[in-house]
């Protein structure tokens, strides 16, 4: 197996790839969120490849903030669940790997359709009831954007999830502090998200640099070992969009736009090839 850092390269190499040939997709947020996703599904859910929707016996992850969809497909394949090869189709007409996950192409590792932001808590929460009255001792994790939590639906689900003690979720916010529109600051500002999950009755953790990989791992197991307790965890993960990118570090712009050919070069040059591109 290699190590955590060469395939955080490969991916970010695969994000960059995927959107570059299709013109099309969001590399900002899939960049900053690469290093989580690559530890979660690499070091610390128990999963089974052999794919099935109802997920029994095994962690479950979803994808809130659905647009981020190429760093989720090269996490995806590159942990087994697909083929590598088929990463070549992102985005392409009867693809599985459509820009928002969705589950009628019957893409293996994709559970819910997670284009439309605000639903990821109330799935994640129902799954995480499902397992307490299956009685499986095992994990539902999600991942939310900030940008996200101003969509009302979060609330409801964040309050339901500590009035019922659901204890057996792991929820992560990327705190990139930037969406589509601009910095968070200036669209609607969320104030303290740790007083407010706090307020909701739930646990916070906080990762201080969601780009640190040993951070993000030890942030992960903390959060493991709190479960089972009575009370939901949050995880708040400071992130860089655009991360391992200099040109599209630092600004909201790459939220969503492809590179040209000379920005991808530049880009792969400052990753350079680990794993064996697809």
């Amino acid at each position: 197996m290699p190590n955590l850092s060469d395939i955080v390269v490969q991916v970010r190499r695969d994000i960059l790839r995927m959107v570059h040939q299709v013109n099309s997709g969001h590399p900002g947020g899939s960049l900053g969120c690469t290093e989580f996703m690559v530890t979660l599904y690499f070091k610390i859910m128990n999963i089974n490849k052999k794919f099935t929707m109802d997920g029994k016996n095994e962690d479950l992850f979803f994808l809130s903030n659905g647009h981020i969809s190429p760093v989720f497909y090269s996490v995806l394949a590159r942990v087994g669940y697909f083929p590598v090869s088929e990463l070549k189709t992102f985005r392409k007409i009867n693809s599985r790997l459509q820009g928002h996950p969705t589950t009628h192409e019957g893409l293996p590792g994709v559970r819910i359709a997670s284009g439309s932001l605000g639903q990821g808590f109330s799935v994640a929460v129902g799954a995480a009831i499902t397992k307490k009255l299956n009685k499986e001792r095992h994990i539902v994790y999600s991942l939310h954007g900030d940008g996200e939590l101003q969509e009302g639906q979060n609330w409801e689900a964040i309050m339901y999830a500590s009035a019922n003690k659901i204890d057996n979720i792991i929820c992560t916010i990327d705190n990139n502090s930037k969406q589509i529109d601009g910095d968070l600051k200036d669209v609607l500002d969320m104030g303290c998200l740790k007083t407010k999950f706090e307020a909701f009755g739930w646990i916070v953790l906080n990762i201080e640099n969601g780009n640190n990989l040993i951070e993000i791992e030890t942030k992960l197991h903390e959060a493991k070992s709190l479960c089972f307790k009575g009370k939901p965890i949050i995880i708040i993960m400071k992130t860089e969009m655009g991360n391992g990118v200099d040109f599209m570090m630092g600004t909201h712009k790459w939220h969503g736009v492809a590179p040209n050919d000379e920005q991808l070069e530049l880009a792969l040059n400052q990753n350079p090839a680990t794993l064996g591109d697809y």
